[in-house]
């Protein structure tokens, strides 16, 4: 692969993407290719600009980079479907508990276990809110993995706001800064990762999110707490 980096996923091109994700599903599930397909597909739907086939192979790669003794089978399944739906604005169902169903009915055709089921459509419903209980090492892994953005260099960091932007390009500017704002304020009072191997992750995480946070406060016209990192001009 050209890169083992997470963060440099977006430098591939799609036929790197395409031949790397493919390479990584034959080793995952060699029986159903098409699946396998039919996944990569979703993932490079024209809406998305951020929850592409980059964030699922960059999820994938930090998946590995975590990685202590977790079942790690079952993680990269979740790892897979955890964004395999996309729809914005979201339809009945969430985005994240439509890609769990989907995941229920995919490998349950293929013949999977029902424990299997209900732990892989688990792990891909905790992406909703990254709220991970108690001794649950899959859950803090996957959840970890799907947040390892937040800990990128600035410059990456900055590129995934700006994606994240694109794909909601439909809503209101001052609708969308109080949404993020709203979002990211508990994630930046919380621990962000858990897995053991995750927590050299945290100052970086926290020094983007800072940098964020006072951007979105400042241009919504909101006070800056004392304790907030003032941004620069990435922000």
């Amino acid at each position: 692969m050209p890169t083992d980096d997470p963060y440099g996923t977006t430098a591939l091109s799609p036929d790197e993407l395409d031949a790397e994700l493919a390479r990584r599903w034959d080793a995952l599930l060699p029986a159903l290719p098409e699946l396998g397909r039919s996944l990569v597909r979703r993932y490079a739907e024209p809406h998305r600009r951020y929850h592409d086939r980059a964030h699922l192979l960059q999820v994938l790669l930090s998946v590995d980079a975590l990685a202590g003794d977790e079942d790690l089978y079952l993680v990269r399944l979740a790892a897979w479907f955890h964004d395999a739906v996309y729809d914005l604005p979201e339809r009945e169902l969430t985005n994240e508990e439509a890609s769990a169903r989907l995941s229920v009915r995919e490998l349950g055709r293929a013949g999977f276990e029902q424990e299997d089921l209900t732990q892989v459509s688990r792990l891909v419903r905790l992406t909703t809110t990254h709220a991970v209980g108690a001794r649950d090492p899959e859950g803090e892994l996957l959840c970890d993995a799907d947040l390892a953005i937040l800990a990128a260099p600035p410059e990456r960091y900055d590129a995934y706001v700006a994606a994240v932007r694109e794909e909601y390009a439909a809503v209101p500017e001052e609708q969308f800064l109080a949404g993020r704002l709203a979002v990211l304020e508990p994630l930046a009072d919380s621990e962000i990762f858990r897995s053991g191997r995750a927590q050299g992750l945290k100052p970086a995480a926290r020094a983007n999110l800072g940098r964020e946070l006072w951007s979105l406060r400042d241009r919504l016209g909101l006070e800056q707490p004392d304790d907030a990192v003032v941004g620069d001009s990435r922000s």
